[in-house]
């Protein structure tokens, strides 16, 4: 897991991505440009929560350390220290992965 020093506002999530298999299951090495995005990934900071109606803060269903899955085309890849990260809203996560 990697130390990264953002802190992401209200309901959004810092993912750091897994990495692109390079070797198919079947043995095929895959160039880069065959590589898909991942979608899943480890949480590395979260935010502290939606402000709701009530003035609140409605709790996060992830936290640190966390795997998670989310949509192809979800969130905004930014680079923060020299990491590519991706930040998303709690909402643009699909299913936490279960150990």
């Amino acid at each position: 897991m990697s130390n990264v020093n953002i802190r992401p506002l209200d309901d959004r999530v810092v993912v750091e991505p897994a990495t692109a298999e390079e070797i198919t299951a079947g043995g095929i090495v895959l160039p880069d440009t065959a590589k898909e995005k991942p979608q899943r990934g480890t949480v590395v900071a979260v935010g502290p929560g939606r402000l709701l109606d009530s003035g609140q803060r409605g709790a996060l269903s992830v936290t640190v350390g966390d795997e998670v899955i989310y949509g192809k085309y979800g969130g905004t890849d930014i680079e923060v220290n020299g990491q590519d990260v991706k930040v998303l809203r709690e909402s643009d996560i699909l299913a936490k992965v279960l150990a």
